[in-house]
């Protein structure tokens, strides 16, 4: 199939990848549009995971304030240069983080931020939950590990479903913008208060 230029500028509008790379794209798929979008995202996501060694010291500190002042919210989120953490695309990316925080009330950023001792005792949990529900013990351990996976989805933000869009995740987000801005990007932590609540 012949690729013209006028699907190559609309696959770059709608991208905004670069014109050779919608060529190669739109080459690849055969000149079917959703298949290079795919081609494109996928690209992309795979440049964002090279990324991630490279060091984000600036950046923006979010601020949300929700339901008249009952949920407050502050995310740190680091990208390279300063150039890109005054970019609107990557404030409105922290400001998304911000409402995610306040919505979904992660526990942790990542995965790896949980202490094993909330590990354990989640598992402890979902073993004497399944006993109780008569389960027999020979899959007590797959079903401790299927609820523990459950409470990480819940608990972690990068594991997240994104509020505005539940078939992706926080982290695939994440990568999406990484692609998106051709920098390495990080959201170092997080804070969130409710009104009444009491500290641990």
């Amino acid at each position: 199939m012949e690729i013209t230029t006028e699907m190559i500028k609309a696959l770059r509008e709608a991208t905004k990848a670069g014109v050779l790379d919608c060529r190669k794209a739109l080459e690849a798929s055969n000149g079917d549009y959703q298949k290079a979008v795919d081609f494109l995202r996928e690209k992309g996501l795979a440049t964002a995971a090279k990324r991630a060694d490279r060091q984000a010291l600036n950046g923006i500190v979010e601020l949300y304030s929700h339901g008249d002042g009952r949920v407050g919210v502050m995310v740190e989120v680091n990208c390279e240069t300063d150039f890109v953490a005054r970019a609107e695309q990557f404030r409105k990316f922290a400001h998304e983080l911000a409402l995610q925080v306040a919505a979904a009330a992660p526990r942790y950023v990542k995965e790896e931020d949980i202490p094993i001792d909330v590990l354990d005792h989640e598992v402890g949990i979902a073993k004497a939950r399944a006993l109780e529900e008569g389960k027999p013990e020979a899959i007590l351990e797959k079903i401790a590990q299927g609820r523990v996976e459950k409470f990480k989805d819940e608990a972690v933000l990068m594991r997240q479903a994104y509020i505005r869009d539940d078939k992706i995740t926080i982290g695939k987000l994440l990568l999406e913008q990484v692609a998106a801005l051709g920098e390495n990007i990080v959201v170092r932590r997080f804070a969130r208060w409710e009104l009444g609540e009491v500290s641990e």
